[in-house]
């Protein structure tokens, strides 16, 4: 490959990774489909190609196009429980509206609502909706992509347009989706003390004071264990699971999740091993994401919430354990 292709590529490269994250919805399936991107380019005969870029992104979107295929064909998970990649940082200076870091963070959480409601898409209508309204691909372009005329291909993103401004036609499947608009504008200091009191009553096992804190409709759903176990409904069994995280209770540290106050689990201060995400609504939690995929937090680093870092090796297993749905405590190894 010649240097001006890796040039070229390396130019491009963050405008490719970014429209892969919009058709995605994660960080390491955008990097995957870019890596893919980048061999098929050293592959490829480029004796006809007359616009690179435009040639970069038609291969990208056919795969992503084929990756969110393959996902709604897969469908590992009966029970339709799919939780967004988190947006984790530590808390700024201040979580008022005035805070400009703050501020972005809420943005940021809008947008990766937006994500979510992408996820109720059927796979054409996801591409041609972001090829053309956030990059500005003309239909002619994305037509042979999607397999479509530009006319049906124009439809495709019209369709995909409808659903949205009616609020993505989100499902319980979706967690956040529906919410995170009315959420990010909502209290930020507020919704904190929600989540230290929630803490609080997690870390001292107080039954009472969960209850008095979680809405009645309060939906809690984990990235791990058994599909049918991922998703719990009612203050009373929500409050149940969260008795199983009381070993882990005070390893959690304040962070911003999605741009909300959420908590970070650091056993030691070794590793984040969870990322809990929360969803306020009237004073209570109404919904709470557990995510605990080593894939998705390894990047995250531990001495940003507790200003320490140590060797990370024995502290995965304890929450993946914690959160077995059988409720043992007894496999949850302590630092």
């Amino acid at each position: 490959m010649t240097d001006d292709l890796v040039e070229i590529f390396e130019e491009q490269r963050a405008r490719l990774r970014t429209i892969a994250l919009r058709m995605l919805g994660s960080a390491h399936d955008a990097d995957d489909a870019v890596q893919e991107t980048w061999l098929r380019l050293g592959r490829a005969d480029r004796s006809d190609v007359e616009n690179l870029p435009g040639w970069l992104t038609t291969v990208l979107a056919r795969i992503c196009l084929d990756q969110l295929r393959a996902r709604r064909s897969r469908r590992e998970d009966p029970a339709g429980v799919q939780l967004p990649e988190p947006l984790v940082t530590p808390l700024p200076g201040s979580t008022g509206a005035s805070d400009p870091e703050a501020q972005a963070l809420l943005a940021d959480a809008v947008g990766r609502a937006l994500l979510a409601v992408l996820d109720t898409l059927g796979p054409p209508e996801r591409i041609a909706f972001v090829l053309h309204d956030a990059f500005g691909v003309p239909f002619d372009e994305i037509a042979p992509i999607v397999g479509r005329s530009p006319a049906a291909a124009a439809q495709l993103a019209s369709r995909a347009r409808r659903r949205l401004r009616a609020g993505g036609a989100a499902t319980d499947s979706v967690p956040h989706a529906a919410d995170a608009q009315r959420a990010a504008a909502a209290d930020p200091a507020q919704q904190r003390r929600v989540v230290e009191a929630f803490q609080a009553a997690a870390r001292e096992g107080d039954l009472a004071r969960l209850l008095a804190v979680l809405d009645p409709d309060v939906v809690l759903r984990a990235d791990a264990g058994p599909p049918a176990a991922r998703e719990v409904r009612g203050a009373r069994a929500v409050a149940a699971r969260v008795s199983t995280f009381a070993p882990m209770a005070p390893h959690g540290r304040p962070a911003l999740v999605d741009g909300l106050p959420g908590i970070v689990v650091v056993p030691g201060g070794e590793a984040v091993v969870a990322v809990l995400a929360f969803t306020v609504h009237g004073g209570r939690i109404a919904a709470i994401s557990v995510h605990t995929n080593p894939d998705l937090l390894r990047h995250l680093d531990p001495a940003a919430f507790v200003g320490q870092r140590r060797s990370m090796e024995n502290s995965r297993t304890c929450v993946r354990r914690m959160l077995l749905p059988d409720g043992s405590r007894n496999d949850v190894s302590m630092p």
